[in-house]
This record gives structure tokens, sequence and C-alpha cells, in this order.
């Protein structure tokens, strides 16, 4: 799915202040993932798949491949600028990753209720030949509770409940 796909109340960006707040995750600084695109109930990063994230056979690691997955689905459950915690998340692992890989990763919203918030999280490996729009090494369903305490001080006011 790309934003083209979402929701006509969903393809605006959210403000730059909600992206740069969603986007500054130390874990995502540690792990190299990058934000691209934050939109109300979508959310798209890309990690690069380095030695240090590999495990003993030499694939990308599951544990880097899940915190990935968990940075999005933070930012995609947060993404209507209200806090949003994490309940569960089952993750599938559909094939396997390799160094040099880019993973994109995508969350998408299912559903969403005053306290509860459904997601959808695909890690696509891009770049690899034979491969040119990406191929799914996995896919997770997420489920968060929402707080709704505002996560910016300036959107107090206007908070999505």
């Amino acid at each position: 799915m790309s934003a083209a796909d979402l929701p006509p109340q969903s393809r605006e960006p959210v403000s730059a202040e909600l992206f740069a707040y969603l986007a500054t995750d130390p874990v995502a600084d540690l792990l190299g993932i990058v934000f691209e695109d934050i939109r109300p109930g979508y959310a798209r990063a890309r990690m690069p798949v380095t030695h240090r994230l590999l495990n003993a056979p030499g694939t990308a690691h599951g544990g880097a491949m899940m915190a990935l997955i968990d940075v999005v689905h933070a930012a995609v459950s947060n993404s209507h600028g209200t806090l949003a915690v994490a309940q569960d998340v089952h993750t599938e692992f559909l094939s396997a990753g390799v160094e040099d890989d880019v993973l994109r990763c995508e969350g998408v919203e299912i559903s969403r209720t005053q306290r509860t918030g459904v997601f959808r999280i695909d890690v696509f490996a891009d770049g690899r030949p034979g491969h040119p729009d990406g191929k799914l090494l996995a896919t997770a369903l997420a489920r968060v509770f929402r707080i709704g305490t505002p996560l910016l001080p300036s959107a107090a006011q206007g908070a999505d409940a």
C-alpha cells in the first residue's frame, strides 16, 4: 500500500512538528532507521541491513526486523497526534533479509476506535536483483490502546479523540 491508496483524509502528511517528534526515536537512530513519510494512519521508514544487524547464519537478525516493525508501529499508531501504546504485535517472518538490503517498512491503520487501533505492518527488501519492487520479508498485525493524551503541547486543544 502507498500513500495514494489511503482514504482522502489520510493523504496529507502530518505536521512538521509531529513528524519530527515521531521520527526522533532513539532506537531508530541507533539502528539507522529513517522515516520517509508519516500521515494519519500511515508510516514508512527504511533501515539498511549492515553487518552489525546480521545473525550467526549471516541473514538479517529477526530482532532487528522486529525493532523496525515496532518503530514504524509506534509512528503509525501515534500519527493522529495522540498517545497510543502497544498491546500486541504478531509477526510472521516470510523470508530472510541479507547484508546490504535496504528494508522498507510500511504501516497502515486497519481499524481505529476511541480506545483501540489495529495496524498491518509489512517489511520489504528493496534493491535486490530480481525483486525491483521489493520482496516481502515479514508481515505483522499490531494492536494499540489509545490513551488519547496529546503528544504535542500545541495540539492539546485540538486533540483527536
